[in-house]
Formats: C-alpha cells, structure tokens, sequence
C-alpha cells in the first residue's frame, strides 16, 4: 500500500479508481524525494476511511482528530463518491490535507479551485508537474500553525511563483498567468480580470485576491480595483482626487480612494528607492 518509508518526507494519499492511474500516481509521487510515504485508495469512500482510521499501522496519527496525510492527489472523475465530492467532505476537517486533482478533462478546472484544490494536473502527469505540485504542498505546510490554534491564512505566493487562473470561456476552461492581469474589478462576489485580450470574471471576490496577490505585486486602490503596481506609469491629481494609469498595454485611468491614497504613495515611491539602492 506504501512505497518506501522516510520519515522526514510529505505523506501523500493518492485516488484513482483505475488500477493504471493509481500505479501511474503511484510511481511518480514514491519516486520523488520530496514525499515520505504514499497510500493509496481506489475510490474515494475507501480514501476518507484511510483519513479516519484509528490504526497508527494503516495510517499514522498527529492527534485524535487529525490524520498524517499531508495531501490527497485525487482523480475528479470516479464512481459512487466523486472527487469534487471528496474535496468537500474534507474541507470539514479541522485541518484537511492539501488537495491535489488529477484528471483527463478541463472543463473541471474552475470548480476544482472553487472548492479549495491547492493543484490542478493534466493527465498524463509527469515527474515535473507532480514535483511542482508537491512543492505548493510544502510551503503550505511550512505555513501551519500547530494544531488548537486554528487554521493560518494562506500567504500570498512569491512574486517568481506564477499563479495560474482558470476562467470559462465559450465552453473551453483557459489558464490566465496572473502576470498577464493588468487589473481586477470586483463585480459583487465574483472579479473580473482584465488583461490586453480581454477581461475574464471568475468567482473569487476582490479581497480574497488582495491577499493572495499582495506580495506579488497588487494593491487595491480603490473598493472597486486591485491594480498591478509594476504597471502603473502614473499618479494623476485632480480636483476630485487621485488617479493611476496603467500601461502594459491601451492607457487606463483608474481612480484611487482617499483611504488607499497613502499606501499607494508609498508603495510607488518605496519600489524605486529600493531598485536605486540595489544598484
């Protein structure tokens, strides 16, 4: 059921109900040093029983509430319990393993990080996208908070971390690079992406963004805008207040808050100061 045994390394559960995918999974995930130990569950209902069981032999315990697997890679598509399914379920854990989906269909993507999936691999995976994947794993988990002191916040990725986004478009599920988003518009809980082809709504609200992209170079200006500050060529002042324009493509006008003004200044002026100081 497990490949060899380290310590030290990540515990991964893998779940496919074909045996040749399993095997697949299998192989990849027990042939990367980053992971110390993988299981293995051939549906989901037996992978929650894995995650619940009692016996330190079958499973291995942290505590009494919370199993060692520190993530699920899951296929989307099984009998009985689905993946989607599974990835609920688990949300309801006091603290659920990372969730990584593994499918052969696109049209999942947007829903699979709708319900909290840290990954989303195209089958036929491979040695780098898995090895990618369980790097994602690692610094959430280097990012945990001990157990009774609730659950940390993600932190926003580095700025060398290209996050990817999927979006609906006609039918087809397109991955946007967050370094080809100019700006984000919050449009009630959903936000839309604007990018030099376009713009894109997904349904993920505007701060929730804020934090996840604060690191990597967005600030929000306004109630209404996240911007991305590497983009802003200049600081505008009128009689109703401040303004950004963007370049990175057709000039845009955006206005700025009196509550966002401050840091905006700042944040534009630190920027330079730093890159002249590294000179």
């Amino acid at each position: 059921m497990s490949t060899r045994e380290n310590p030290a390394g990540l515990v991964v559960l893998a779940v496919d109900d074909e045996r040749a995918g399993l095997d697949e999974m299998k192989f990849l995930l027990g042939s990367n040093p980053r992971v110390g130990r993988v299981l293995t569950a051939f549906d989901a209902a037996e992978a929650l029983r894995l995650l619940r069981s009692d016996d330190p032999e079958l499973i291995g315990r942290r505590d009494e509430d919370e199993s060692i697997v520190d993530a699920v890679f899951a296929d989307v598509s099984m009998p009985g319990l689905s993946g989607m399914e599974l990835a609920r379920v688990l949300t309801a854990f006091r603290n659920p393993p990372a969730l990584v989906f593994i499918t052969g269909h696109e049209e999942n993507a947007l829903e699979a990080f709708e319900v909290g999936a840290l990954d989303y691999i195209m089958k036929p995976a491979n040695a780098d996208r898995v090895d990618r994947a369980l790097r994602g794993i690692e610094k959430n988990k280097q990012q945990a908070v001990p157990a009774g002191n609730g659950p940390k916040p993600l932190e926003a990725p580095a700025p060398d971390d290209d996050e990817v986004i999927p979006v609906e478009l006609a039918g087809t599920t397109r991955m946007i690079p967050r370094k080809e988003v100019r700006w984000v518009e919050a449009q009630g809980d959903y936000a839309r992406l604007h990018t030099t082809e376009g713009s894109h709504l997904v349904r993920i609200p505007l701060a929730q963004l804020e934090e996840r992209w604060g690191e990597a170079g967005f600030l929000r200006i306004h109630r209404s805008f996240l911007v991305s500050l590497a983009l802003v060529t200049e600081l505008r002042m009128s009689s109703s207040g401040y303004s950004v324009v963007l370049g990175g493509g057709p000039p845009k006008e955006l206005p700025v808050s009196r509550r966002h003004t401050r840091e905006l200044k700042d944040r534009l002026v630190k920027a330079p100061r730093d890159n002249w100081g590294q000179q």
